[in-house]
């Protein structure tokens, strides 16, 4: 039932993602833009076949969420359009190369004028163990990765190729602690269906969801680090959720995903970037220009380089699969992506201080 209702989804939702070149002389220009935001169930498959690598649940809980509310397609569009249209003068960005993210849209405002972005983080603890119920310690330590990676001055940054160096960016995002909730809970494991989110259910409401991020610490079970809610779902399920032996540094951690990276690749989606090889073959996009096209994610320490597409992956990003020790750079063009949610008229307006 399940691979017939993505199928579903995909033959409703999917906007020439495959072949995109030969359609541009037959399709208005407004259709062109329009977003492929469908999962191939091939896709979602072939990954699902690898079980000891990262596991990360974003897309299938996104193909689930379209499926359950349309209205959120158009307010994904809507995102994109404004996301297109907000970029530097020099079109960083858009599109990763190949021809399907679009490049057109206006040239400013220039994303660096936001300044310094300061996003509020409330962190819920749901515990069925003692173990689960993480110390302030490492719900601390995890604060203090998101800001090192979102702002470049995490340890192992120099550790990027120099082919790559000129894009690292310092996304100019910082996150500070605003309170954390703890809850003890009967449920073993709490899966993917946001049920966390909802003292109705046992967990925890979303508190103030337009001025701060939610993330939910409990066992998620199946083997999956986290997920997180791309901008356009619903308020009262925003955020991203993480396993407690993925969050943070230090503490109740598990090797190799122990330094906090999982919650860095969750926010990412939650400020609107895609997997690197943008959940699908090497014609589909993240919708970023600056990183390589890909044939399917990384897993554990890639060497450099490693090769896919005709071009060399993009492997130490934060948004590909790989161990936490071996990812450290988002790109100058995640950083715009990212920071037009918060540009006038964007889905994050109003967390600007």
């Amino acid at each position: 039932m399940k691979k017939v209702l993505i199928a579903t989804f995909v033959a409703t939702f999917l906007f020439w993602s495959c072949d995109t070149d030969n359609l541009e002389s037959q399709i208005p220009q407004e259709e062109q833009q329009r977003v492929d935001l469908g999962v191939d169930p091939g896709e979602l498959d072939r990954i699902a076949e690898n079980t000891t690598g990262r596991q990360c649940h974003s897309m299938n809980v996104l193909a689930r969420q379209l499926q359950e509310n349309p209205g959120m397609l158009q307010r994904m569009q809507n995102i994109e359009t404004h996301t297109r249209n907000f970029k530097k003068p020099d079109g960083v960005g858009n599109g990763n190369g190949n021809g399907n993210g679009g490049g057109d849209g206006g040239g400013d405002p220039d994303p660096d004028n936001l300044g310094t972005i300061t996003i509020p983080v409330y962190v819920h603890v749901i515990y069925n163990t003692s173990q689960q119920n993480i110390s302030s310690s490492q719900i601390n330590s995890q604060i203090a990765v998101l800001n090192d990676d979102f702002r470049k001055s995490n340890s192992d940054a120099n550790q990027v190729p120099s082919e790559f160096a000129g894009v690292a960016a310092d996304s100019e995002v910082e996150f500070v602690l605003a309170g954390v909730t703890r809850k003890s809970s009967s449920t073993t494991s709490w899966g993917t269906n946001n049920a966390m989110k909802h003292s109705s259910s046992g967990g925890v409401d979303v508190i103030t969801p337009e001025t701060h991020l939610n993330i939910w610490v409990c066992n998620i079970g199946g083997g999956i680090l986290g997920y997180a809610q791309f901008p356009g779902g619903n308020a009262s399920t925003d955020g991203v959720v993480v396993g407690p032996q993925y969050f943070g540094s230090q503490g109740y951690v598990a090797a190799p995903f122990d330094k906090g990276r999982t919650t860095t690749h969750e926010v990412g989606h939650y400020l609107n970037l895609r997997h690197i090889w943008g959940d699908g073959r090497c014609r589909q996009d993240d919708f970023v220009s600056d990183t390589p096209s890909s044939d399917g994610p990384n897993y554990g320490c890639p060497s450099y380089p490693t090769v896919n597409c005709k071009s060399n992956d993009m492997t130490m990003n934060y948004m590909d699969y790989t161990d936490d020790a071996c990812m450290f750079m988002f790109s100058e063009g995640q950083k715009v992506r990212m920071r037009a949610l918060f540009g006038a008229g964007g889905v994050r307006e109003s967390m600007l201080n």
